[in-house]
């Protein structure tokens, strides 16, 4: 099996740092916040790195290059996205798609062979750097793209993935994949072409297991190793329900999510296990996936994670959860 991912150096953690929140997602990160957060995951061993022109306008992308120049080249892995073009506008709004103080661009779907070249060479570019380790095409599912979705399903398996595939005889991208918060829009490209690699959002937490009855096995057979974001279903499996707003798939979270956390936060109590813990354990136990991705936006969040990933968890707990029906009895567990 391919490891396309690799953990944390020196403590083996499956700890990556995903790019989100250096695009100032939902709230602002100064420059020095964000080197200082991509030094401190690299000081503690990370060595995989998500970012997207999505995430700020390229913001994300010129953040993790800069903090990473220092670094040799063939010690991480990078990954980035295609599918957004970003064009300079000083009239652009500084706040778009949950982005704030993003940088003076506006962003196009733009998913043709040509596109997908010129999305590869503008994040080089961005990131200071000759190769993309990983491309992902991103989001072209139908929650995002409504009608035009077929149409974009169809342009992805005839335009997109061959044209990476070219960039990979280039040696400008390594592995290809979809970056997507949608199980089924992978299912159809996989009913039609290769993958090497996945990064599924939202989608296989210990809230939403919608991923495990098809697509996970489906993974798992074929060789495509899965880098999962979103384990925390954008903040509920993070907070709990007990204080402030909860929100899960960036909104607030609708009563059946509350209802089942509070469950599982119930079962966390009896245990002593936090339920940060029980999240990030639970995601990391399917053998088809190499690593979780952390939209960490402070280094104290990251130094938790990693913590949550050392505590330890008594097989009783996982137990109770499947005996109450909070976790489905075939789901994988530590």
């Amino acid at each position: 099996m391919k490891i396309f991912f690799p953990p944390c150096a020196g403590s083996g953690l499956r700890l990556g740092l995903g790019g989100a929140p250096l695009g100032n997602l939902f709230e602002a990160v100064s420059d020095d916040e964000a080197r200082q957060l991509v030094g401190a995951a690299w000081r503690n061993g990370c060595r995989s790195f998500d970012t997207a022109p999505h995430y700020g306008h390229g913001l994300s992308e010129r953040r993790l290059g800069d903090a990473l120049r220092g670094q040799p080249r063939d010690d991480f892995v990078l990954s980035s996205k295609v599918g957004r073009l970003l064009t300079p506008d000083a009239a652009a709004p500084r706040a778009q798609h949950g982005y704030v103080d993003i940088l003076p661009f506006r962003q196009t779907w733009d998913f043709s062979a040509a596109g997908t070249r010129r999305s590869v060479e503008d994040s080089l570019q961005r990131l200071g750097l000759a190769r993309l380790d990983v491309a992902y095409v991103h989001d072209p599912d139908a929650a995002t793209h409504g009608a035009r979705a077929p149409g974009v399903l169809r342009q992805v398996l005839d335009q997109t993935l061959p044209a990476l595939q070219q960039l990979k005889r280039e040696g400008l991208v390594g592995a290809i994949g979809l970056g997507t918060n949608d199980a089924d829009v992978v299912l159809q490209v996989l009913a039609e072409a290769d993958l090497d690699v996945l990064m599924l959002a939202g989608r296989y937490s210990l809230l939403d297991h919608s991923a495990l009855p098809e697509l996970l096995p489906q993974c798992t057979a074929r060789g495509v190793r899965v880098a999962l974001g979103g384990v925390f279903n954008s903040g509920i499996l993070a907070t709990g329900t007990r204080g402030g707003v909860a929100t899960f798939n960036y909104a607030p979270a609708a009563r059946q999510w509350l209802e089942r956390t509070a469950r599982i936060e119930a079962v966390c109590d009896t245990f002593g296990v936090p339920l940060r813990a029980a999240a990030l354990q639970f995601a990391l136990a399917h053998p088809a996936v190499d690593i979780v991705m952390l939209g960490a936006r402070k280094v104290a969040e990251w130094d938790d994670a990693q913590a949550m990933l050392r505590h330890a968890v008594a097989p009783e707990f996982w137990a109770a959860l499947r005996a109450q029906g909070l976790i489905p009895l075939e789901a994988p567990t530590p």
